[in-house]
């Protein structure tokens, strides 16, 4: 069986598929088509913490599907930009993850074509397998060219 670890760039799934399908992504549905391919090991959520009841309700939701949920605080700049990724936390919980040897697939949810190098050097140094779930049209192809599998997010795969 493969030992799992997901990844999900909250942000960046929440606006590919709102923007793609105005639908939201179904994380059940996700945990139970990964589980149907091994065992889920560790299983990490990064969101941007705002103060509202729909973000509470929904971080609620994925801690029970079985996620860990990493916030970082929504920061408003002055000139009325926002600023909020979790690009380098990702990136270190991926080699943390891969360089244990207690998982054999790295799975990411983003489209975000930073996460590319990242992707080749886990495989290349700690030879994990990687499964990248993104909304077509809207993933980098460097992201879709650097991972092994690359699953479509979909009408299938929304509310």
């Amino acid at each position: 069986m493969r030992r799992i670890a997901i990844f999900v760039d909250v942000q960046n799934i929440y606006y590919t598929t709102r923007d793609a399908y105005q639908r939201q992504f179904n994380y059940r549905l996700l945990w139970q088509e990964l589980l149907s391919k091994g065992d889920i090991v560790q299983a990490t959520a990064y969101a941007i913490a705002r103060s509202d009841d729909q973000q509470h309700k929904f971080q609620k939701a994925l801690k029970h599907i079985g996620f860990d949920i990493k916030l970082k605080p929504f920061i408003q700049r002055s000139d009325g930009s926002a600023k909020g990724d979790w690009d380098v936390g990702i990136t270190i919980d991926v080699m943390t993850a891969a360089a244990m040897e207690e998982i054999d697939t790295v799975v990411l949810l983003s489209g975000d074509g930073d996460f590319d190098m990242l992707l080749r050097h886990v495989k290349a140094s700690y030879k994990v397998n990687t499964i990248v779930y993104g909304v077509p049209k809207l993933t980098a192809n460097s992201l879709i060219d650097a991972t092994d599998e690359y699953i479509e997010i979909n009408q299938s795969l929304l509310l």
